[in-house]
């Protein structure tokens, strides 16, 4: 299987990432993509980006440096009732909406409560998909989450980055993959780029992907068609 669209890519508007759009650009090309969704954080993130910034990228081109670029966010989860830091008038200008738990917005807590802020957020109408839901530091029941997600038809990120940089994910990455195949649950595989050289890098989430049996059936990102399928049916969705 290979990735088509990487879902999961940030710029210097984040604050702590380190390429411009250009950049990520050169980097889905370089890695043979067809394309990017830029994620940048959040305004609830420290240095993220401000709401303008969602706004004004429909001034922006839909092809960059030969490749599909596609406008969206990573949203954070700020409590247990499932609310992102993201309005609905900034969301409708975007594309594709993930959202994830990070420490400085939402405090990791008992499986119990970091689950309940999950299933709430899976059933925020403005969120599409969830990012990183494999961080052990947010324990969750990850079967209650797959079944939730799979019931809405929203995506779940296996996160290539989490493999690295989060201590003890590959056990919990893997194992939310297998459930999301046992649940016909949707997944992405995003690479969470913070810099332009790593657009594209999937090798360890794609190889735990492997071992639980995902097709691309089920992982969205692996055509431009049934990634793009996805998006106007969230589009469509969201409208209702």
């Amino acid at each position: 299987m290979k990735i088509a669209i990487d879902t999961h890519t940030h710029s210097i508007s984040s604050g702590h990432a380190y390429s411009t759009i250009d950049e990520l650009a050169k980097g889905a090309r370089r890695r043979g993509l067809k394309g990017f969704v830029l994620t940048d954080h959040g305004p609830a993130m420290p240095g993220g980006t401000h709401p303008y910034h969602f706004g004004n990228l429909r001034i922006l081109p839909r092809r960059i440096g030969g490749v599909r670029f596609y406008r969206g966010v990573e949203a954070n989860i700020m409590d247990q009732s499932g609310r992102v830091d993201i309005e609905p008038r900034v969301a409708k200008h975007l594309d594709f909406v993930l959202a994830g738990f990070h420490e400085i917005c939402y405090m990791p807590g008992s499986e119990q409560k970091n689950t309940e802020a999950l299933l709430a957020a899976l059933a925020n109408p403005l969120v599409d998909a969830i990012s990183h839901p494999g961080n052990p530091v947010f324990p969750i029941d990850q079967e209650a989450v797959v079944k939730k997600a799979a019931e809405l038809g929203k995506a779940l990120e296996i996160n290539d980055s989490s493999f690295r940089i989060r201590a003890g994910s590959a056990a919990p990455c893997e194992r939310l993959a297998r459930l999301a195949v046992a649940h016909g649950c949707p997944l992405l595989c995003g690479s969470d780029a913070h810099y332009w050289r790593d657009v594209g890098r999937f090798d360890t989430a794609l190889a735990a992907l492997k071992r639980a049996g995902a097709t691309g059936e089920l992982v969205l990102n692996s055509s431009v068609a049934r990634f793009e399928a996805y998006l106007n049916a969230r589009a469509l969705a969201r409208q209702g």
